[in-house]
């Protein structure tokens, strides 16, 4: 069986039955994370904590990992239907060996995925990445684990209730503290996701009145016309409701992204812009740094600038933003999609710690949403995607090279040009950002017309 490429930079992800997500190769992940994880505990049995979305594979999923790790020797407690950035606390929390998520995130309810994090928070280091997907790919072992009989899963019920009550003081006493939400309207839309409870009772345990949507979870309708990639119903339901605030998570709960009282979209960039001046005004940002991804905004890095904070850009993906932000002792980092990361918080990007900072500073600087956006000017952006046969380095195409050139020229320093191949696709990406509105649409038309006419698939 030849190695495949299993884990990108969010886990495995795939359809829920069909490889790596079937029965059989579930079972040998299992095993093989549990063997692992004991070659370093010194004969201790590897300690894992378990957790999944709403989906209607995540149990059948949960039982196969369970079922492949048990008879290697791990002691395994499942939180049930928890939160991403939960299970990270937990494992965190309770000094586990790994902690475990079966979830898709923002993808729709057919597909799911296994997202692995060491005790830190952080996620599963490479060695142990590469390690699985060689027991994967590895004849003798998947042998050996379909000789477990299903009844090697404990019988004992291993989902406690406790683990996400833990979760859920963390966040009301170390992160809200002594923050109160009295008076305040809120929407909160769980995306018929892993936040379906937690949400709502925490905000409502910090005193705010909330009305929750998209909280109904069936196990298909997870993300389904719901949550942070569809914003216009919770947009609808803000206005009506005349709240002062709604909050849209995705499935797993790791991004939030917002609506204010008037109906306005803040996402991610408009987010760092409001933590990155709230905590600045503060003392409280380290380095005056911000981390943030090459799609961030052009507005974001300039009205930072303005505050004498310096925003550093990573490839994008939460995985980049935490290196930097180690790397760079920065302590706010995060992504247009509104995956933010507080790392004195959490190592994990968590939407209700995102939202309880928003929170936090319209209460603590008596200011609305709308008014805390303030001083960041989204400049106009269009991303154009052109499929191409072959993925030529952009230098080794004299035309297209000496046009970018020509555009860069042309934007300065009030504008910004972004060119680059898709990971997953056969695509080039050209994203062009700058004040007018009309010369991005100009300059990205013409540069995507170029790459398609030397590299295009149907050129």
């Amino acid at each position: 069986m030849k190695q495949a490429k299993l884990f990108g930079t969010d886990g495995i992800r795939g359809e829920a039955g069909r490889f790596p997500l079937d029965s059989a190769t579930v079972r040998v992940i299992g095993a093989s994370l549990a063997r692992h994880l004991a070659e370093r505990t010194n004969g201790r049995s590897p300690n894992i904590v378990m957790g999944r979305d709403t989906r209607e594979s995540g149990a059948s999923i949960e039982h196969d990992l369970i079922a492949g790790a048990s008879p290697e020797g791990a002691e395994i407690q499942s939180a049930g239907i928890i939160t991403t950035p939960g299970v990270a606390f937990l494992a965190r929390g309770l000094s586990a060996d790994a902690g475990v998520v079966i979830s898709a995130s923002h993808n729709p309810y057919r597909d799911n995925g296994i997202k692995i994090f060491d005790p830190s928070g952080r996620k599963l280091d490479d060695v142990t990445e590469c390690q699985i997907e060689a027991d994967v790919a590895e004849h003798d072992f998947h042998d050996s684990v379909s000789q477990l009989e299903a009844s090697a899963v404990p019988t004992s019920d291993v989902t406690r209730l406790d683990l996400r009550s833990r979760y859920l003081n963390f966040l009301r006493h170390r992160v809200a503290n002594d923050l109160s939400l009295s008076k305040l309207r809120m929407v909160v839309d769980c995306a018929n996701g892993a936040a379906f409870v937690l949400g709502p009772e925490l905000f409502r345990s910090l005193n705010a009145e909330v009305v929750p949507i998209n909280d109904q979870p069936n196990g298909q309708n997870i993300n389904q016309d719901s949550g942070s990639l569809h914003i216009d119903g919770l947009r609808e339901r803000v206005l009506k409701e005349r709240a002062d605030l709604g909050v849209a998570f995705d499935g797993d709960a790791d991004r939030a992204l917002f609506i204010d009282a008037q109906g306005t979209f803040v996402d991610g960039d408009a987010t760092i812009w409001i933590m990155a001046n709230y905590l600045s005004s503060r003392g409280r940002l380290t380095g005056n740094k911000v981390v943030a991804t090459v799609m961030t905004n052009l507005g974001l890095e300039i009205a930072l600038k303005g505050l004498g904070v310096e925003l550093i850009r990573t490839d994008v993906g939460d995985k980049y933003v935490l290196e930097a932000l180690i790397k760079n002792d920065a302590v706010l980092g995060g992504e247009q999609s509104g995956h933010i990361i507080f790392p004195e918080l959490s190592l994990a990007g968590d939407g209700m710690i995102t939202a309880i900072g928003i929170l936090r500073a319209m209460r603590d600087e008596n200011k609305t949403l709308a008014q805390l956006k303030e001083g960041f000017k989204r400049y106009p952006q269009l991303l154009l995607n052109v499929r191409v046969r072959e993925k030529v380095p952009f230098r080794e195409l004299p035309a297209v090279w000496s046009q970018v050139r020509e555009v860069e020229n042309a934007l300065g320093d009030r504008g910004r040009l972004l060119l680059r191949y898709s990971g997953t696709e056969s695509l080039a990406r050209v994203m062009i950002e700058a004040e007018d509105e009309r010369q991005v649409n100009v300059h990205a038309h013409s540069l995507a017309n170029l790459i398609q006419s030397e590299i295009g698939l149907d050129s």
